[in-house]
């Protein structure tokens, strides 16, 4: 059925959405240097309220040493909920829901990010991209509990600030997905090992944030964001990520996928056609609702998205070039919605500066600015920069 995606939903827990648009998490680089929250991000969020039925922050750092780029949200503190309390109010504007996005960068930092810290992962292996990544230094068993306690905290200052729910950010190689990855975690003790075995960290992350969201008094869901694949010799392979989605589909509200194309086969075995997408659902239909993602423009991309078995189509890009894009379609206004993006226009559509430099530098080649001379970029074969290899500003 066409327009399907106009259609709200309910979660298990109680918390419904008007319908099943998405706004995808996605980095402004606007917050002041210790994280808290700058107007200019109210605003930004605040312009595309009302839309989409949730939208999901850029990701916040749950721990000081979990920040991965200058511009980035922190839950780490009390000292931050006043800030993120006016985020969560101006998603909410017109029945949204609000998620907070949340995570531990891991070794995707460096020490000046970290004011001269050490970057920290599951094991002291430098990243192959970028290439000059720093070597992290292994956490220790005592510091691993520390920052699974973190991700508890940061869900319990989410649920006071007013969100709906919390994303762990188990993609783009941060350190969630550094802990699963053989690339990355070549530990011997109870944090390493086994596929299965190095599944204990994310499991445990996501038990401590769930046991902080049962406390809410009102619906709070947990989500969490899945890479599918890595590209690096070890690596996450699709049926890695497939295995990972079975042992989480009973424990997470909601699972959302990350790649630059919804049409994306695997990058790996170029003999397998399947669509990922549709590789995810089947693993986790009847039990979790599954949030498909990657250059969703158009109402057939998103009618598309749900027709591969995904239970939500998710937006990025357009929603920053189009922030009334649901309100288009509903009124069937579908000739006014942009899909090219003028330089001239980010300050009126509520693009902070610093996301404009951002947008017009790590970000050019997937935008569609209407200066463009050089032909827009297809990511269906291919990781997108959004993926983890953009240049941070």
């Amino acid at each position: 059925m066409a327009n399907e995606f106009l259609n709200g939903y309910t979660f298990k827990s109680g918390l419904t959405v008007k319908n099943r648009i998405v706004m995808s998490p996605m980095t402004t680089m606007t917050s002041f240097y210790n994280g808290m929250v700058t107007s200019d991000e109210v605003a930004y969020y605040k312009k595309r309220a009302g839309g989409p039925g949730m939208i999901v922050t850029g990701v916040a750092n749950v721990s000081e040493n979990g920040k991965g780029f200058e511009g980035e949200l922190s839950v780490a503190s009390d000292d931050m909920i006043p800030g993120l309390a006016k985020v969560a109010a101006a998603i909410h504007h017109n029945g949204t829901k609000a998620i907070l996005q949340i995570f531990h960068a891991g070794r995707k930092s460096t020490t000046k990010i970290l004011r001269g810290d050490q970057p920290v992962s599951a094991s002291p292996l430098a990243a192959a991209y970028p290439p000059d990544s720093e070597t992290p230094r292994e956490l220790t068993s005592d510091e691993v509990e520390a920052i699974i306690n973190d991700f508890g905290q940061a869900t319990r200052r989410a649920v006071t600030a007013g969100f709906d729910g919390v994303e762990l950010h188990g993609a783009n190689t941060y350190l969630l997905q550094q802990f699963f990855s053989p690339n990355s975690n070549q530990r011997t003790d109870q944090w390493g090992g086994d596929r299965a075995q190095r599944l204990a960290f994310p499991l445990a992350a996501i038990a401590s944030a769930r046991a902080e969201a049962d406390k809410a008094s009102r619906p709070f869901i947990i989500g969490y964001r899945l890479s599918p694949e890595e590209i690096e010799t070890p690596g996450i392979r699709i049926d890695d990520s497939l295995f990972f989605a079975a042992q989480i589909r009973d424990l997470v509200d909601y699972l959302h996928i990350s790649m630059g194309s919804y049409k994306r086969s695997s990058l790996n075995d170029k003999s397998d056609i399947e669509p990922l997408l549709a590789k995810f659902a089947a693993v986790v239909s009847d039990h979790t609702p599954l949030i498909g993602v990657g250059s969703v423009e158009t109402p057939e991309d998103a009618d598309n998205v749900l027709a591969l078995g995904a239970d939500f189509a998710a937006m990025g890009r357009e929603l920053i070039r189009e922030p009334q894009w649901v309100q288009k379609v509903e009124n069937n206004d579908r000739t006014s919605i942009r899909t090219e993006l003028s330089p001239y226009d980010m300050s009126d559509l509520a693009i902070p500066a610093v996301m404009q430099v951002y947008l017009s530098e790590s970000f050019k080649p997937v935008m569609h600015f209407t200066t463009d001379t050089d032909q827009a970029q297809d990511y269906q074969n291919q990781l997108a920069p959004m993926e983890g290899f953009e240049k941070k500003l």
